[in-house]
């Protein structure tokens, strides 16, 4: 049987699964977010369920985190981990039930299998536990106090029934679960944030800790500055315009002396701020931007440049930018002689020792798909001798590698595309809209999704067959 602790190859994650027959002909979607700080959907895959129910998605991740599969409203979660292949089955809808509105309808994913260690079957033993304790009809008259022993408790039982478990992920699950109950009935700053963040590795991809995260930190840049005398955080912001600043305004604070904490709260509520009608959106863009150049972490580097790409308007599905940029010939060049094709778009710079390790891998990839997707690599070098250089001593890569700073342009292709430091990567799809922005780099698993993009040949397998 499709069984979800089957291997797969190259951090694939296989999804095959059977839905009603009530499903049929409709399209499934895969869907998880950019990051845990945004929430930005971003679409894995699709396919249209087969006259059985059949139906197969693929996506490329290196961690463990929740995929939504939405057929029209209707969604069902799943938890994946790398290398995996899923067997599941989505249920038909209650139809007892008034579904005439465009609400979300939540239906429980089956698994093929019986392993009671699997992450999802772990979750599902979990969210019993919880309704034991939680989910009868007299705990919405639970008093503070009450709720925090029923908490208390929820922890003892896990830590018994799950003291063998080896799932680091599900670990953590429960001990962010069991920390947002008591952060949902308040059970004050010092015990969450000194028991649960303070002292203890940022867990960027794992959801339920973000969750958590969030959920402490949202609104605290504002409280704090409610207890400040002195500069205000609206002229910060609004009129100083600057990150250095804000960062030396919150310095101090009881939580946010170790650095990425602060960092990473900063981010939090700039994003929060960008939709208040407190803050000029203008004046939070350019703060994230300054971040963006200054941190020394990638993960909030990440972060920052999917929000940048957010308020420029450069999500999935915008028409790509054009551009002109000088050729190796010493011509102009412009993506719009690349019409009809796919265009897999990086910029990089040869100071950049970690954009540079993905040109060999831009090569291999060349090779491989050359004949479905174009690559152009832009050089941000401010020398026009360090990228004439790079082309000489790099004869191998055989692609459109351009220079972007050129006198006679008024904008350039950095700029079009609002990048802020000197690696970048977008994919074009062949209609001239950005189908990935910021796009996978080639060691994060673009390759993966060249590979669901093109991929041919009808499926052959089926649910419960290997």
């Amino acid at each position: 049987m499709i069984f979800a602790l089957s291997k797969a190859l190259s951090q694939n994650i296989s999804i095959k699964g059977k839905a009603h027959q009530s499903y049929a002909g409709k399209v499934i979607k895969a869907f998880t977010v950019t990051d845990n700080i945004t929430g930005i959907n971003q679409r894995e895959d699709q396919d249209t369920i087969g006259a059985d129910g059949y139906f197969e998605l693929a996506m490329h991740s290196e961690d463990t985190k929740p995929v939504h599969l939405r057929i029209d409203n209707v969604v069902a979660k799943l938890y994946v981990q790398p290398d995996f292949i899923y067997g599941v089955t989505i249920p038909e809808l209650d139809q007892n039930m008034n579904y005439n509105n465009d609400a979300e309808l939540y239906v429980n994913i089956g698994i093929i299998g019986n392993d009671s260690t699997e992450l999802n079957a772990l979750i599902f033993d979990y969210e019993g536990q919880f309704n034991n304790l939680f989910g009868t009809a007299d705990s919405r008259f639970l008093s503070r106090p009450v709720m925090f022993k029923r908490a208390d408790s929820l922890k003892k039982i896990c830590d018994k029934r799950y003291e063998k478990i080896a799932n680091a992920y599900f670990k953590t699950y429960v001990e962010y679960s069991i920390a947002s109950i008591n952060a949902s009935v308040s059970r004050g700053e010092n015990y969450l944030i000194n028991g649960y963040i303070i002292n203890k590795p940022i867990l960027y991809h794992h959801h339920d800790y973000m969750q958590f995260f969030n959920t402490c930190f949202s609104g605290y840049v504002k409280a704090v500055a409610s207890t400040r005398k002195g500069q205000s955080l609206f002229n910060i912001i609004n009129v100083k315009q600057d990150y250095n600043t804000l960062v030396g305004f919150l310095k101090e604070d009881k939580f946010l002396k170790q650095d990425s904490i602060r960092e990473l709260v900063i981010i939090k509520n700039l994003w929060d701020f960008y939709f208040s009608p407190d803050f000029d959106q203008a004046a939070v863009k350019n703060i994230v931007s300054q971040l963006n150049v200054q941190t020394a972490n990638k993960e909030h580097k990440r972060i920052t440049s999917t929000m940048i790409t957010y308020f420029n308007k450069m999500q999935p599905g915008s028409l790509a930018p054009g551009f002109t940029a000088r050729t190796k010939d010493g011509t102009m060049g412009t993506l719009a002689s690349y019409k009809g094709r796919w265009v897999y778009l990086n910029f990089f710079a040869t100071t950049n020792t970690e954009s540079l390790k993905e040109m060999p891998k831009i090569m291999a990839l060349k090779k491989k798909f050359g004949d479905k997707v174009s690559f152009i690599s832009i050089c941000v070098d401010d020398s026009l001798k360090a990228y004439k250089d790079y082309l000489r001593t790099n004869p191998k890569q055989d692609w459109a590698i351009w220079f972007n700073d050129e006198r006679s342009l008024s904008k350039t292709a950095k700029d079009n595309y609002f990048v802020t430091g000197s690696e970048a990567y977008f994919l074009v799809n062949n209609f001239g809209y950005l189908a990935q922005s910021p796009a996978l780099s080639p060691s994060k698993g673009i390759e993966n999704k060249f590979n669901l993009l093109f991929k041919s040949g009808k499926k052959k397998t089926k649910t419960g067959i290997r």
